[in-house]
């Protein structure tokens, strides 16, 4: 039988196939040592093929084969510093939510985002979350942080998950695809999926007030189909996001207005650091290019995102 995986615990996996109709799976051992370095060769939005079983009143599948992905979003494990954990596959978009406060987005988690999801060809629209909560200052942030990354190339919405502002038009995004809410946790990913599909009722939690953090709803990765003619795949809220697999040569062509200006550098294989006649770095002094997006290549190719991990607050740990 063949179907999409739509939960993960990573023991057990939820398989839905073409008629609706969802097993309970597990893996077959021998898919931990076939090579794949993940903490979880199996994940949500994979298709996979499988075997049912009758064991008492129970049918239990059993997981034999993975298809070919057509992408997938990765980070390190938590706990295994060499090892990957693929968050989902098979996305045809993500929608990463920033906040400014409660708690903060910093820039660097957003580019190191956007840099991973470059590299494994997903696309990515950025929310900017609780815009009903902000000041006038705040406000003017969101503005140049959007006009930022609008002129690098990604699509940017200010939303409010609570109100409601523009969530018509991220369910408009959302028609016939897949997609993935991205985010610290306390972003707001389940307030607004709870908000496009009332029925669903995702788990909210209010912030913590001691630590500005958010306290952590989801514990795995689940995908539910919309009323719409949608899918979403919720995810936990993501702390650090260290690069994976990346050679250092290759970093600044996952920066888009980087990519762009490389064919002006002096030597092809400029890793726009203190080469001379590099176009990244006359761009950087002509502020055609953003000292924060740069700055955050920087701590990406030097590797000084190994030496620690970011927690929420873009402190070191």
């Amino acid at each position: 039988m063949r179907g999409v995986v739509y939960k993960s615990t990573g023991s057990w996996y939820t398989v839905k196939i073409e008629d609706g109709t969802f097993y309970e799976c597990r893996i077959k051992g021998k898919f931990r040592i076939q090579g794949i370095k993940s903490t979880n060769p199996i994940a949500v939005g994979d298709v996979v093929v499988f075997e049912i079983e009758e064991l008492g009143d129970a049918t239990v599948g059993t997981i034999s084969a993975i298809e070919e992905r057509k992408n997938y979003i990765i980070r390190k494990s938590v706990n295994l510093s060499k090892q990957t954990h693929i968050i989902a596959a098979n996305l045809d978009r993500v929608f990463l939510l920033v906040t400014l406060n409660n708690p903060k987005t910093y820039a660097v988690f957003i580019d190191r985002f956007l840099a991973t999801a470059e590299a494994y060809d997903i696309p990515v629209i950025l929310l900017f979350n609780k815009v009903d909560t902000y000041d006038e200052e705040e406000l003017l942030e969101v503005k140049y942080l959007a006009a930022l990354y609008r002129s690098i190339g990604y699509e940017c919405i200010g939303i409010s998950a609570t109100t409601g502002k523009n969530v018509d038009k991220v369910k408009e995004l959302m028609i016939g695809k897949t997609s993935m809410f991205a985010g610290h946790s306390g972003a707001g990913k389940s307030t607004l999926v709870n908000a496009l599909e009332k029925t669903l009722e995702l788990k909210t939690r209010e912030i913590s007030e001691q630590h500005l953090q958010g306290q952590h709803t989801t514990t795995f990765a689940e995908m539910y189909d919309l009323s719409f003619d949608a899918r979403i795949i919720d995810t936990p809220g993501i702390k650090g996001f260290g690069i994976v697999d990346m050679e250092k040569e290759e970093i600044g062509d996952y920066f888009r207005e980087f990519f762009k200006l490389k064919i002006n550098c002096k030597f092809n294989n400029c890793l726009h650091l203190d080469e001379p006649k590099c176009a990244v770095k006359e761009a950087l002094d002509n502020d055609e290019v953003a000292w924060s997006r740069y700055k955050s290549y920087v701590q990406m190719i030097t590797g000084e995102e190994e030496n620690y991990r970011m927690d929420i607050y873009g402190e070191k740990k």
